[in-house]
């Protein structure tokens, strides 16, 4: 493996440039987002949380799906809606509630596919579909979920709290697949049995009420580290990681590992006197868990690999979301 292109791959990788848009709708929302005074976070957490009282607090997130997954196979189009959503919620420290959605249809024999991929999904996680719209005479296929959950106000888990001298875990369920048609899509969730993939979910609960987790987020479209890099915009930090720390299944090379989305798999920080109990109860439920850096003042992801080092991300100058330009 050649470190420094795998550095490049990385930056450049499609999972995280098409976040650079995101600046764009948070500068002129963010005029708006908190106009009630109740929401709790600023932009750039997996979930909003609303405070309802009570030591409560509403999580509100959506997806959409990548047209492409759409018209190559719809039915995993349906079934990862759920996922994604269900997994944004999971990650505060939340409980999923419900979801609806938005589905845009221009070819009718994806119906049946698309909708027993939810179907699957719904069941998969217990999570229900109430209800959402439908556009049949759309110029487009494109799926939209939206996801409602519940969490204690005291234990959420944000983005936005990484602090120095804290320790960065990775924990991945590494039991999976690289789907055949998608190879950066790690499924562990598919051939699971329900409860298992389930208490995944709950776990993350557990971890957060006991209060143990500083920060932490899914690792999603950016991948490993480009989810890593979001979490320290967002606290304002930055991290130094030892890329062979990074728990891997190892039937899968590191440039494609790094950049999937893998279906059970958060990064978190803790302060080090809580990381082994977080691996304790993750590695119960088929997560391989490792403490892979520590958070530091400088803002940027350092990635290191025997005696190379490399500034992968700096929030000064390559920025994944661009929100605190």
């Amino acid at each position: 493996m050649d470190f420094n292109e795998l550095v490049k791959s990385l930056q450049e990788f499609v999972g995280v440039s098409r976040k650079n848009s995101i600046e764009k709708v948070t500068k002129t929302l963010g005029e708006v987002y908190n106009i009630s005074g109740e929401v709790l976070l600023d932009f750039g957490d997996d979930a909003s949380a609303i405070d309802i009282g009570n030591n409560k607090v509403i999580l509100l997130a959506a997806d959409g799906i990548w047209g492409q997954l759409m018209s190559v196979n719809p039915y995993w189009a349906g079934y990862c809606s759920v996922l994604v959503n269900v997994n944004d919620i999971a990650a505060m420290g939340g409980k999923p509630i419900a979801m609806v959605n938005t589905m845009s249809i221009l070819d009718d024999e994806i119906y049946d596919d698309l909708l027993q991929g939810i179907v699957d999904g719904c069941k998969k996680f217990n999570v229900p579909m109430v209800g959402g719209h439908l556009h049949p005479d759309s110029e487009f296929n494109s799926l939209d979920v939206a996801i409602v959950g519940i969490a204690h106000k005291d234990s959420l888990i944000t983005s936005a709290g990484a602090n120095v001298g804290d320790k960065v875990l990775v924990a991945i369920d590494t039991d999976g697949r690289q789907h055949p048609q998608f190879a950066l899509n790690w499924d562990t969730t598919y051939e699971k049995d329900e409860k298992l993939v389930q208490d995944q979910i709950k776990v993350m609960q557990e971890i957060a009420e006991a209060h143990l987790p500083t920060a932490g987020k899914d690792i999603s479209n950016p991948g490993t580290l480009g989810t890593l890099e979001m979490l320290l915009e967002a606290s304002g930090v930055g991290a130094c990681v030892n890329l062979e720390s990074i728990p891997r299944n190892p039937d899968v090379p590191w440039d494609e590992w790094l950049r999937a989305y893998p279906g059970a798999a958060f990064v978190l920080t803790a302060k080090e006197e809580n990381c082994q109990e977080i691996i304790d109860k993750l590695s119960s439920y088929s997560f391989d868990v490792a403490v892979v850096g520590d958070i530091i003042k400088e803002k940027k992801l350092y990635l290191e690999y025997g005696d190379e080092k490399a500034v992968l991300f700096s929030q000064n100058k390559n920025p994944i979301l661009k929100m605190n330009e």
